[in-house]
């Protein structure tokens, strides 16, 4: 799918999540001005280069561009690298032409981007790697950074995952605290055919293969094994007989996910996607 393809999935909230981005990331940053800016000669245009320091999936370039845009509007970023590319250490993956004030103001918020995107990607990427060859998919959570939750989930997607709900406003996903608070499984099942929403997807936590039978029974179309052990999960599986689409969730690792993706389960949901990453390290460099 290409970068256009993927945007229009997500509908126009992640260009108007992108565009509030920028927005956010400028004012943060720059305030009422750029005082160190303000040592670069007026009018003076400059080209720089962005290179990549590490082995990475570079991602976030809709973001790197609209901060630029938005400083410098008639600044030029030619990209040498696509999104979702492969990139090894060293790699120059972009150069930058723009008035050298609204550059150096652009700098640190446009790379911030890049830095956090292309880490969810590449870790994506890793994940989806590790389960090659079986019939499961790698998806994220809402475990995402406050005010970047499209952007993380886009990222995800770039590296080759899927997305869980996108937000609570996206679907339903029963957890342990909604099934006590309702009155049980099949209860709380029913309230939700009730809701008339049938556009809605609806999933139900799991913790116990007993439950587990209980949601089958009570009609339950995708259900989340909440913490299953892999002998559970293979239970769960034959149990299941293709009546719902199962995903495991907790403990997931690099460690651990061959071997739960090899239990039959159809999709494993992993929060350090977006939770725990170590951000990829690029460097601006000015050249005139």
């Amino acid at each position: 799918m290409s970068r256009s393809e993927l945007f229009q999935s997500f509908g126009p909230a992640l260009e108007l999540a992108l565009l509030k981005n920028v927005h956010d990331a400028i004012a943060e940053d720059m305030g009422n001005t750029d005082w160190t800016g303000l040592l670069v000669p007026e009018g003076k245009r400059c080209k720089a280069q962005l290179l990549c320091r590490d082995k990475a999936v570079v991602c976030g370039q809709d973001w790197f561009n609209g901060v630029f845009s938005a400083l410098c509007a008639d600044s030029q970023v030619r990209w040498q690298v696509t999104e979702g590319q492969e990139v090894q250490p060293g790699t120059v993956v972009c150069e930058i032409e723009a008035f050298a004030r609204p550059l150096l103001t652009a700098e640190r918020s446009a790379m911030n981007y890049v830095q956090l995107l292309s880490a969810v990607a590449t870790r994506t990427r890793h994940f989806v790697n590790l389960i090659e060859g079986t019939k499961s998919s790698i998806l994220d959570t809402r475990k995402t950074l406050p005010g970047m939750r499209l952007a993380q989930k886009y990222a995800v997607r770039v590296g080759g995952g899927l997305n869980q709900r996108l937000a609570l406003y996206d679907g339903i996903l029963i957890k342990e605290n909604h099934i006590a608070a309702a009155g049980g499984i099949a209860q709380v099942l029913a309230n939700a055919d009730a809701l008339g929403a049938a556009h809605v997807p609806v999933q139900i936590e799991v913790e116990s293969l007993v439950q587990l039978e209980e949601a089958l029974r009570a009609g339950a179309k995708s259900v989340l094994l909440d913490n299953f052990g892999l002998e559970a999960m293979r239970v769960a599986v034959e149990l299941n007989k293709n009546r719902a689409i199962l995903e495991a969730s907790g403990g997931v690792n690099e460690e651990t996910v061959r071997a739960i993706a090899e239990t039959g389960v159809d999709r494993i949901s992993i929060g350090s996607l977006t939770k725990d990453i170590a951000a990829v390290d690029y460097s601006l460099r000015v050249l005139d």
